[in-house]
C-alpha cells in the first residue's frame, strides 16, 4: 500500500517520468554494489538474522518517510534517500530468503514450491493498490505509512518463531573460504565456469534491460491518461495473474525440463507485458495484458529458482545467488533512465508535435 501511495504522491509532485524513474536507480545501485559482499555474509552467518537485519533497515527508512509526511516536510527527493536504504536492506533479504528455501524443500519439489512462493509474494498486490488508491484521499499518505511501519514488526516477530536449519557443509564450500573479497569474487567464478548457468543470466540480463525500460514509464503513462483507480486496477490485475500462475505451478510443478519454463515464459510474458501492453489505450486492455503477463511470472521465476537451488551447493548459495542477481540486474540502474528520458524528451514531445489541430479534427 505504501509503495503504491508513494508512487501516486511522487507523480502528483513532479509529473515527470524521469523523476519517477530515478527512484529505481537509487534503489538498485546500492543493491548491486553490495550484493557480492552481502552474499558472503549470508553464507557465513545466520540467515534468519540476515533477514531480520534487512527488515530493520527497511522499517527505519519507512519510519523516516512517515515522520516527514506527518510533519508536512516530505519532499520528493527524500524518497531517493530512503530508496537507497531499501536497496541495502533487500541486498541481504533476497539471497538469504532464496537460500533458505533449498534447505527446507526436497529438490524435486523446488519448482512447485517456488511457484507457490511467487503466488504468496504477489497475493497482497491484489488488494493493496486498490486499497491504497481508495484510502489515500481519505486518510492521507502518513496514515498509510503508519500501517506499513506496524507490519514490519509483525514480519520480524513471525520470522523469530520460524525454525531455519543451517545449510550442510559441502567439501566445495569449505575449500572456497578466505577473506570476504575472495569469497565474494567466487560467486562470479562459479557462474562463469558453468556455461549453462551463465547463459541463463545473460537471458535475464537482456530481459530485465528491456522490461526495466518499459516498466519505468508504466505509472506515468497510465496516470497521464487516467487516474489512480485505473492504475491500481492494472497493478492488481498483474498481481492476480501472478497468484493464478503460482497456483498453476503449485498444481502442475512446471516443465520437466525447467529451462523450457524460463525461455517460453520470457517470450510470452514479454509479448503480453510489453508489446501488447504498450499498444493499449484503455483500462480494460491494460488490465488484460498485465494479467496475462503476470500469469507467466511464476513459471519463469519458479523454473529458474529451481535450477539454481538444485545446481548450487546450499552453503555457497548466498554468494552465488548474490552474484547472479548482480549479473541479471546489471542494467537496472540505467534502464529506468533510458525509459524516462525517451518518454519525457523524445516520444512524448514527438507525439505532441504531430497532434492534428482541433479544427482539422472537426473538419474530418
Amino acid at each position: 500500500m505504501s509503495q503504491f501511495a508513494l508512487t501516486i504522491w511522487m507523480y502528483q509532485q513532479t509529473k515527470s517520468p524521469m523523476a519517477m524513474s530515478l527512484m529505481t536507480v537509487f534503489y538498485i545501485t546500492p543493491f548491486l554494489l553490495l550484493s557480492p559482499f552481502a552474499g558472503v555474509m549470508v553464507d557465513r552467518y545466520n540467515r534468519k538474522l540476515m533477514m531480520m537485519i534487512s527488515d530493520l533497515i527497511a522499517v527505519l527508512a519507512t519510519a523516516a518517510i512517515f515522520i516527514l509526511a506527518a510533519t508536512h516536510h516530505l519532499e520528493y527527493w527524500h524518497l531517493y534517500i530512503t530508496a537507497i536504504f531499501y536497496g541495502i536492506g533487500n541486498t541481504f533479504q533476497w539471497p538469504a530468503y532464496s537460500a533458505v528455501i533449498s534447505t527446507l524443500v526436497p529438490k524435486e519439489q523446488l519448482a512447485r514450491i517456488n511457484g507457490l512462493m511467487t503466488m504468496m509474494e504477489a497475493g497482497p498486490g491484489v488488494v493493496a493498490p486498490l486499497l491504497a488508491g481508495a484510502l489515500l484521499p481519505l486518510i492521507g499518505l502518513a496514515n498509510i505509512l503508519a500501517f506499513d511501519v506496524l507490519t514490519f514488526f509483525l514480519a520480524i516477530a513471525a520470522l523469530a518463531i520460524v525454525t531455519i536449519p543451517n545449510p550442510r557443509k559441502t567439501q566445495e564450500g569449505q575449500q572456497k573460504g578466505g577473506n570476504i573479497s575472495t569469497e565474494a569474487a567466487y560467486g562470479f567464478t562459479y557462474i562463469f565456469a558453468r556455461p549453462g548457468l551463465l547463459g541463463l543470466q545473460i537471458i535475464f540480463f537482456i530481459g530485465n534491460l528491456f522490461a526495466g525500460i518499459s516498466f519505468a514509464i508504466m505509472a506515468p503513462m497510465i496516470l497521464a491518461r487516467s487516474n489512480s483507480v485505473v492504475f491500481g486496477s492494472v497493478q492488481s490485475a498483474g498481481a492476480i495473474g501472478i497468484v493464478l500462475g503460482g497456483l498453476l505451478m503449485g498444481i502442475w510443478g512446471g516443465f520437466k525440463k525447467r529451462v523450457n519454463g524460463v525461455l517460453l515464459g520470457w517470450m510470452a510474458a514479454s509479448f503480453f507485458g510489453m508489446f501488447l501492453f504498450g499498444l493499449g489505450q484503455t483500462a480494460l486492455w491494460w488490465i488484460v495484458a498485465m494479467a496475462l503477463s503476470g500469469l507467466l511470472s511464476p513459471v519463469i521465476d519458479g523454473s529458474n529458482q529451481a535450477i539454481w537451488q538444485t545446481k548450487v551447493p546450499p552453503d555457497l548459495q548466498g554468494r552465488v545467488f548474490s552474484s547472479r542477481r548482480l549479473i541479471s540486474w546489471f542494467a537496472q540502474p540505467i534502464a529506468p533512465v533510458i525509459g524516462g528520458a525517451l518518454a519525457e524528451y523524445v516520444f512524448e514531445p514527438a507525439i505532441q508535435t504531430h497532434q492534428p489541430s482541433p479544427t482539422a479534427l472537426a473538419g474530418w
